[in-house]
């Protein structure tokens, strides 16, 4: 296995607990918030699938697949398009709200496929390009897509716990 088969693997490791997290949930569940505070599972995949996108199209040079396949306006949120919930307060965290989980999970797989088709397309030698100078020592592309796959799969582990206390809750 090479770098890039390891990085496909584990963005296909976040697309399996994201699936898990929303199926069958109704959108009601996907938006309950667990006390005043707490995130949703909307939001949390949502923001999720916002970063993985916004780092992805960033460093391979394109167009966000949020703007570009017309999700923005599918969810038809009160952020600005560029928004990824970066920051977010608990009002905006509960301003996501989807019509189904299918919303979710569409979303998410155009970027994963657009995610796959970067990352399939790397070598080695790519892993090394500095693609951020704003940190010290500078990021570069590896560490920038690691950076993805752990954020991502904390927040998708976070969703499919409160998947649990949800389906619990029936």
């Amino acid at each position: 296995m090479n770098s890039t088969e390891l990085l496909a693997d584990a963005f296909g490791r976040i697309k399996e607990v994201v699936h898990e997290a929303v199926d069958g949930l109704r959108p009601e569940e996907l938006s309950q918030q667990l006390d005043d505070g707490a995130n949703t599972v909307a939001w949390l995949v949502w923001h999720l699938t916002r970063v993985q996108d916004d780092h992805v199209a960033e460093v391979a040079g394109t167009e966000q697949t949020w703007t570009a396949q017309g999700w923005d306006t599918r969810f038809d949120l009160p952020f600005p398009a560029g928004a990824t919930g970066y920051g977010d307060s608990p009002q905006d965290v509960a301003a996501v709200r989807v019509a189904s989980a299918d919303l979710l999970t569409g979303y998410y797989d155009a970027v994963h496929e657009s995610t796959l088709r970067y990352v399939r397309g790397l070598t080695d030698a790519d892993l090394d390009r500095v693609v951020d100078k704003r940190w010290d020592p500078p990021v570069t592309l590896g560490v920038r897509l690691v950076s993805v796959v752990s954020d991502d799969l904390q927040h998708a582990g976070q969703a499919a716990f409160l998947r649990g206390v949800l389906l619990r809750r029936r």
